[in-house]
């Protein structure tokens, strides 16, 4: 029986981030849709959450 992969959590800086709890993986805040750690490239340190690209990002940051 082989596991699904689980999600990483990671804690969100300025320009880094930290693994809290290793994974392959982590999920965009806006779409749900997984994004390997290896092509993370955006997410808010503010609101500690991933995005898969800029639209995803600028589509939260302009949300009230």
């Amino acid at each position: 029986m082989t596991s699904v992969p689980q999600p990483a959590s990671l804690h969100y800086g300025d320009g880094e981030f930290a693994v809290l709890k290793p994974g392959p993986f982590v999920r965009c805040a806006v779409t749900d849709r997984p994004i390997p750690l290896e092509a993370l490239r955006y997410w808010s340190a503010e609101r500690q959450e991933a995005y898969y690209g800029p639209a995803e990002a600028l589509s939260r940051m302009v949300e009230q």
